[in-house]
């Protein structure tokens, strides 16, 4: 069983806002279920969970609710839109649901914070969203895309997703020409699921305009994905997918018709979230970001050399894998995976339990001078911090900081004090006050005070003065173990 951190901190990016509605009464509506954790996200609280998390949600809130719910996802090219069209962006803030989609809004996730849980696009999640909906004998009803199109994305999802309900299809033309036509066919079909594939934004308008006079409990604007699924419209390889560069093999497909939205497009929403970033931020947090970037940069060219040899030493010593990589809590209780040499071996989790009564450090984070676990070259990374390289790669990646408090297991974050919470306020780092004043001979309670203290009192002037400390710290490896 995974430990649970605080609830204090498992909330913290949870966004609720208060948004008015003119076209329905949003309180007459029940709130969406709280197991959906919300980030902000240009300014719109933007779903931040796994794809098996935001189907069990949002399908558990249909049965529960009696008024319908929308759906609406989120890329670059949409921030773009809203950014010039107030009524789009009106129906984005009223959503019920935002999800993230694609590398632009990772990005954007990243400079205000870290990474996001999972990458929801439409055209992955929807079939997920249906293949659950299956399994509970839900019907969906497919409405936009040229004629013939709707038809045969249902027949493509009937064949991949058994027992699949198709309450039924309308094309987004003269299947729409008459609205109160199309939502009579929609209502009349008894679907529980609507999904609207006209394009941004029309489709969110469609759905903004109509959503209280639908009968379907959910409802989606699913872009282009009855294109995908008809065949009208080749999506990129899995490689090219996992990469996160479907937008240029799109690009590619469709040149003249994509190159204003990808080439211009991309850029002005990079601008975008980056001023957006900069006004969250301050100077000083930008500064310190910047930092960062340039001294890990450095630091990964200079010392590849010595990670390779790291690296050799390593796997001729004992048996594994070189890096050691495990769950640690970050800023604001996100969780990411932080890299290091691996200094134990392979069984050292498991032997925990029969040398936890040896640790020589007060409090609940185990360290022993003599843990029979560590192998010979670990003893000699540990001593000069040579184990923590990799993390400069975590700090690149923006989940770490060259300097900061150190990054916790979940289960110590679990069993903080209150007080101690405050540390998970700042980025965590490489170094910081507590390694450069002795690192493990100091107790759980002072390192703690230390940890708020920089928490409170950080600049870049402090970390570069750190950042200096460190330096005498590893060669004097005074509480390295």
């Amino acid at each position: 069983m995974k430990p649970q951190l605080p609830q204090t901190f498992k909330n913290a990016a949870i966004v609720n806002p208060v948004l008015e509605n003119p076209a329905y009464n949003i309180a007459a509506k029940p709130a969406l279920s709280d197991a959906l954790p919300r980030r902000e996200i240009l300014g719109l609280p933007v779903i931040d969970a796994t794809t098996g998390q935001t189907v069990e949600a949002l399908l558990n809130d249909t049965a529960r609710s009696r008024a319908a719910r929308s759906v609406f996802f989120l890329n670059a090219h949409c921030a773009n839109q809203r950014a010039s069209n107030r009524a789009y962006a009106t129906a984005l803030a009223r959503a019920d649901v935002v999800l993230p989609d694609g590398i632009g809004i990772e990005l954007a996730a990243r400079m205000t914070g870290g990474p996001l849980t999972e990458n929801l696009n439409g055209t992955d999640f929807t079939p997920a969203l249906l293949r659950e909906a299956a399994k509970r004998g839900l019907s969906v009803f497919l409405f936009g895309g040229k004629p013939g199109t709707a038809e045969s994305a249902a027949a493509k999802l009937t064949t991949t997703i058994p027992g699949l309900r198709i309450a039924g299809a309308l094309d987004g033309y003269d299947g729409a020409a008459n609205e109160q036509h199309a939502l009579a066919r929609i209502n009349a079909s008894g679907a529980d699921i609507l999904l609207v594939a006209m394009g941004v934004p029309m489709q969110e308008l469609w759905i903004d305009r109509h959503l209280p006079d639908l009968s379907p409990r959910l409802v989606l604007g699913v872009g282009a994905l009855f294109d995908f699924l008809a065949g009208n419209v080749r999506r990129a390889p899995a490689v090219v997918r996992q990469a996160r560069m479907e937008w240029a093999w799109r690009l590619l497909q469709e040149p003249r018709r994509l190159a204003k939205r990808y080439l211009i497009g991309n850029g002005t929403f990079l601008a975008r979230a980056s001023a957006h970033a900069l006004r969250l931020a301050g100077r000083e947090a930008v500064t310190k970001r910047a930092m960062d970037i340039v001294l890990s940069g450095i630091l990964t060219t200079l010392l590849s050399p010595l990670l390779l040899l790291v690296v050799a030493l390593i796997k001729i010593d004992s048996k594994g894998p070189a890096l050691f990589k495990q769950e640690r809590v970050g800023r604001n209780g996100r969780i990411f995976t932080v890299l290091k040499f691996r200094t134990m071996h392979t069984d050292a989790e498991e032997r925990l339990a029969e040398i936890r009564d040896q640790s020589d450090r007060e409090g609940i984070c185990f360290k022993s001078r003599n843990d029979p676990r560590v192998t010979r070259v670990g003893r000699f990374l540990r001593r000069y911090s040579v184990d923590e390289l990799p993390q400069i790669l975590n700090v690149l990646f923006g989940d770490m900081s060259l300097v900061g408090p150190r990054p916790a297991l979940p289960r110590e974050v679990a069993a903080y004090p209150q007080a101690a919470l405050e540390r998970l306020k700042a980025r965590p780092g490489i170094t910081g006050l507590w390694q450069v004043s002795g690192r493990a001979d100091i107790g759980f309670d002072k390192m703690i005070d230390m940890d708020v203290a920089y928490v409170r009192s950080r600049s870049v002037l402090l970390d570069v003065l750190l950042l200096a400390l460190t330096a005498r710290a590893v060669l004097s490896g005074r509480g390295a173990y």
